[in-house]
């Protein structure tokens, strides 16, 4: 079974165009049906007069999804060349067997867990990140916002690649990772048989990690298995409602430049601003959370000495 499993061929690299073609665009095959069921979504909504959509915030979740799309074709091909070359360098590379992809899956969720986590605790990573929280209403169009500047957070699930999984199950775990996460993004579902929200990251758990209420933020980072959460201490049960956004929400909703790129804008700002090596770097990779503090206290800082 070793001999079979272990020691496969290298991959030309000029011959990565078929394995392009050989590995499943599974995204790409499932925006019609993402579109479809929010669609129907939508309808629901107004129909039952919920609150659960808003005009501009919409648009801007389609924006950036379709950007997300577009930056994702246009990295492909080079990301596809960094892993099939790494995939080459290892003497344990792996054949290209179906059930190795569940493994594989695993343990991309176990890195996920902790790519999503110091995503939340540094500032540079919530950069990446922020664009999907920026949402004030929970639905399925959130999960299209994603940071075009996402991909920077490979460099986290380099130790799925150097276990040797072949480059197609690697890009296949990936793409359903991503898909898993389309439904747990609406309020339409609420809680599940118990054994499946203890085990799966399920729209009662995810829409916690969504809340800006202290006791849920930085909770239920898992993207498909939420006993990661379990596990390191960061589960949280829904409790209250959540409400949703950031703790400084943005006034331009609409605009997928905005919603991509403010915290890059107010890292540079803050920087620029800040006196000494440490205090900008603070601006840079401190906690979000800290940060935000720390910019409020100052502000307010300044309002009474101008007062004075």
């Amino acid at each position: 079974m070793t001999e079979s499993l272990f020691g496969a061929p290298k991959i030309p690299l000029d011959n990565l165009s078929l394995i392009e073609k050989d590995a499943p665009n599974l995204i790409l095959w499932a925006v019609p049906a993402m579109i479809l069921f929010t669609a129907i979504e939508i309808l629901i909504t107004y129909f039952q007069e919920k609150p659960y959509y808003e005009k501009q915030e919409t648009i801007g979740s389609v924006l950036v999804g379709l950007g997300s799309l577009a930056v994702g074709a246009s990295l492909k091909f080079a990301l596809l060349f960094a892993v099939v070359w790494l995939y080459n360098q290892l003497p344990w590379r792996m054949s290209l067997n179906w059930w190795t992809f569940i493994p594989c899956y695993v343990i991309f969720d176990l890195c996920s867990y902790w790519a999503h986590r110091i995503s939340h605790e540094q500032r540079f990573w919530w950069a990446t990140h922020v664009v999907h929280h920026s949402g004030e209403r929970y639905n399925l169009s959130v999960s299209f916002r994603l940071s075009w500047i996402q991909n920077l957070k490979t460099i986290f699930f380099l130790p799925v690649a150097l276990i040797g999984f072949h480059p197609i199950i690697f890009f296949t775990t990936n793409q359903v990772a991503v898909l898993f996460q389309f439904w747990v993004h609406t309020e339409y579902i609420r809680r599940m048989p118990r054994w499946v929200e203890y085990i799966f990251a399920t729209p009662s758990n995810h829409r916690v990690h969504h809340g800006s209420q202290p006791k849920y933020i930085d909770k239920n980072y898992g993207a498909t298995f939420i006993f990661w959460d379990r596990i390191f201490g960061t589960y949280q049960l829904e409790e209250e409602p959540p409400i949703y956004g950031i703790t400084t929400n943005i006034s331009n909703k609409a605009n997928p430049l905005m919603i991509n790129f403010h915290e890059v804008a107010d890292i540079v700002r803050d920087v620029k601003g800040a006196k000494g090596l440490r205090k900008k770097l603070f601006y840079i990779f401190g906690s979000p959370i800290k940060v935000d503090e720390e910019k409020k206290r100052n502000a307010a800082e300044r309002k009474i000495s101008e007062v004075a």
